[in-house]
């Protein structure tokens, strides 16, 4: 038996935002650079993908893993020396998928001044079971203002996500349909 709250009809459970938002930090070194000195692209999406992870399997109470990356927008370059903080959350949640969204600060690691935003990403994820096969998780509950606006932003971009595949599945359809083999 679990300690989550329930809906009304008492068979899907529900968790607020907060349960599972987390941040994860780590000093950037010089065995993170590029060719051209900054911080690779790789290793911050890793620690996007590892703190969002880590957010998906709180949530869900288990394993759930990376099913796509929506999105990842780098803002500003990421340098040796920086202390990088990922700020991660489940904006929305469906039957055995959930949205995490990640925020990416960076601040100087010696210095006292605010830390800036680097870049931001939206990964889905599916929780799944012993054998792989998806598993229901709980519902979010938004608690705040900006809880809500992630949750109704979250919806647009999976009807995005559906619309899209659906038009590239019906245009492989229509292709393969007219003999023209890709």
């Amino acid at each position: 038996m679990t300690d989550q709250p329930q809906t009304p009809e008492g068979d899907v459970p529900v968790k607020p935002t907060s349960a599972s938002r987390t941040t994860l930090s780590h000093i950037m070194t010089g065995n993170d650079t590029n060719l051209l000195g900054t911080v690779h692209g790789g290793v911050i999406m890793k620690l996007v993908d590892d703190a969002a992870g880590a957010v998906a399997g709180r949530h869900s109470g288990g394993p759930a893993v990376t099913a796509s990356m929506d999105e990842m927008v780098f803002l500003e370059p990421v340098r040796v020396g920086d202390l990088v903080h990922v700020r991660a959350q489940v904006n929305w949640t469906g039957r055995s998928s959930m949205e995490v969204g990640v925020r990416v600060m960076a601040e100087r690691w010696n210095e006292s001044t605010p830390a800036q935003q680097v870049g931001s990403a939206y990964l889905v994820f599916a929780a799944v079971d012993e054998e792989g096969k998806p598993r229901r998780v709980p519902q979010v509950a938004p608690e705040t203002e900006r809880d809500k606006r992630r949750y109704q932003e979250a919806q647009i971009r999976r009807t995005h996500r559906l619309a899209r595949r659906r038009a590239i599945k019906e245009l492989r359809e229509q292709r393969a349909a007219e003999g023209i083999d890709d």
